[in-house]
């Protein structure tokens, strides 16, 4: 199945040839179980154009050891469907052909990871939810990795063995396996989606030996996209639908959370809108389109919304997740907060749902409860910045600056952009009386556009509480009614200085401006 990636990478030549890839590659993976994986495909499969008749991949063909374990095989998966895992994997015990195997292993899995769930459900709360583990998870390890030291597994028992790895926190050995099942089976997105969420910048990415296929830049773009890198992101993405992707909604919604990342909500309001349009039952990703409407307090459209989402399946954490988001916006924190859980129950691990429960602990003044909210979302996603932002906040009420010194260093490095996570550091360095930190963090926010037009005051502010005035042209220009030519240099003009002269000037001219303010 690797030579069947033979597209080189950014090879799009040959859109017919990785069509009938991603129908082949979508059959494999539902015969598997792996149905998320199977919808990917597909959902890419259809933006490209239908194939003829002689052109359709041929049915898989079937080996001896198939054959035999077919009758198995067929009521097994029967079982797996109705999500009766342990009974699928009864009857899949001692089969031999690679696709039983995989189900076997995957049937012991999932049964694992329901039982988990269902022990914690009623006698627990969401947050002591991720403390309970899946026992069945070293037993796998054991088998698996005696089948991979032999080389009897294929690319998707190799993704298998890579997600127990995971599961058990061996995050180093879960990479290289990762990879190695990149390698064995490029068209598997399962496992690149799986190696993005290990990698945590791009360094890391950097050392990576991964497979030279049309499929890794689609890994690259998602990757850019999660690591924040959005300018990157953007031109994969564009580059992707130059070579014929155009009407993959996949992509376009891709396209509207990295605007949404870089706060562009407008564009990514007018993304989302479009793809409501053109997959209007879709529910995936609108829990970041619900976020956008709560961020512009658009209540008739998020009311529409929810009920929108209700009517599909209200029973989908991104439901829950954009129920909640009303509630909240409608500052009915209690309510917005049981949504948040309802998510939580049907998928502890939905990083949304923990963030968002945290904020509206926050709201209800449950520090400790929010503490615990935002920790489970680093532990989800340790690249989620707003978790570690929260964290900040949540110690900055609790009067700890040396910890939300911590958190917001990590959310920073995170969103090295973000004006807000560096007024956020600013204000803690001015705290812990650090001033000369405390500037740098107020001019970087400046520099980088200041979204909430605070740097400036903050660092007139600072400056002024060091000294009374910092010169003759201050005084001067506060005396001539702050007339700007009077200035060492006209504001209009501060966007052209060299970097090492424009922190004098913007904090002679902020404190200028205090000043005037302040006799107004």
């Amino acid at each position: 199945m690797a030579a069947a990636a033979g597209l080189s990478g950014g090879d799009f030549s040959d859109l017919r040839e990785i069509k009938k890839q991603l129908l082949s590659v979508a059959e494999r993976s539902r015969e598997r179980g792996l149905q998320h994986s199977g919808k990917w495909a597909s959902e890419l499969a259809f933006a490209l154009d239908p194939l003829p008749l002689s052109e359709l991949p041929p049915p898989l063909a079937l080996t001896e050891e198939d054959a035999r374990d077919l009758d198995a095989y067929t009521l097994a998966k029967s079982y797996f469907d109705l999500k009766e895992y342990d009974r699928a994997a009864y009857f899949l015990r001692g089969c031999k052909s690679q696709k039983a195997y995989f189900l076997y292993m995957y049937s012991r899995y999932l049964s694992g990871e329901k039982k988990k769930d269902d022990e914690t459900v009623d006698s627990l709360g969401p947050l002591e939810k991720g403390q309970v583990k899946n026992e069945a998870l070293r037993e796998l390890r054991v088998e698996l990795s005696k089948k991979h030291k032999a080389r009897e597994l294929d690319g998707f028992g190799l993704y298998l063995y890579g997600v127990v790895l995971r599961k058990l926190d061996l995050v180093k050995e879960a990479i290289d396996v990762f990879v190695e099942a990149a390698h064995v089976l490029p068209l598997h997105w399962g496992a690149w989606l799986e190696l993005c969420n290990l990698i945590t910048d791009k360094e890391m990415l950097k050392f990576l030996s991964l497979p030279d296929t049309w499929m890794k830049e689609f890994f690259l773009a998602h990757i850019y996209t999660e690591l924040q890198l959005i300018e990157e992101a953007l031109q994969k993405y564009q580059s992707l639908i130059d070579a014929g992707f155009s009407k993959s909604t996949y992509i376009i919604s891709q396209i509207a959370v990295a605007y949404h990342n870089i706060r562009d909500i407008d564009k990514a309001l007018s993304i989302f809108n479009e793809l409501r349009k053109q997959d209007p039952y879709r529910i995936e990703n609108m829990d970041t389109f619900s976020n956008l409407l709560y961020v512009r307090s658009m209540k008739p459209e998020l009311s529409y919304l929810a009920h929108n989402l209700c009517e599909i399946d209200k029973y989908r954490v991104e439901t829950c997740c954009v129920i909640g988001n009303y509630y909240s916006l409608r500052s009915q924190h209690e309510k917005a907060a049981l949504y948040f859980q309802r998510a939580l129950k049907l998928n502890p691990r939905y990083l949304g749902a923990w963030t968002l429960m945290g904020h509206e602990y926050m709201e209800m003044k449950n520090t400790s409860a929010a503490i615990q909210a935002y920790r489970h979302a680093i532990e989800v996603n340790k690249r989620d910045y707003r978790a570690w932002y929260g964290l900040g906040q949540t110690y900055e009420i609790l009067k700890m600056p040396f910890y939300c010194l911590y958190y917001y260093r990590r959310a920073h490095q995170l969103r090295p952009n973000d004006s807000r996570m560096l007024v956020a550091l600013g204000e803690c360095y001015e705290k812990l009386n650090q001033l000369v930190e405390a500037k740098k963090c107020y001019w970087r926010a400046y520099a980088v556009g200041d979204v909430e037009k605070m740097a400036l005051v903050k660092l007139a502010k600072l400056e002024k509480k060091g000294r009374p005035c910092c010169g003759r042209s201050c005084s001067f220009a506060t005396k001539e009614k702050l007339r700007p030519q009077k200035l060492l240099l006209p504001f209009s003009s501060l966007h052209h200085c060299q970097p090492t002269t424009l922190p004098h000037v913007v904090c002679l001219h902020s404190i200028c401006l205090l000043l005037h303010h302040e006799q107004c």
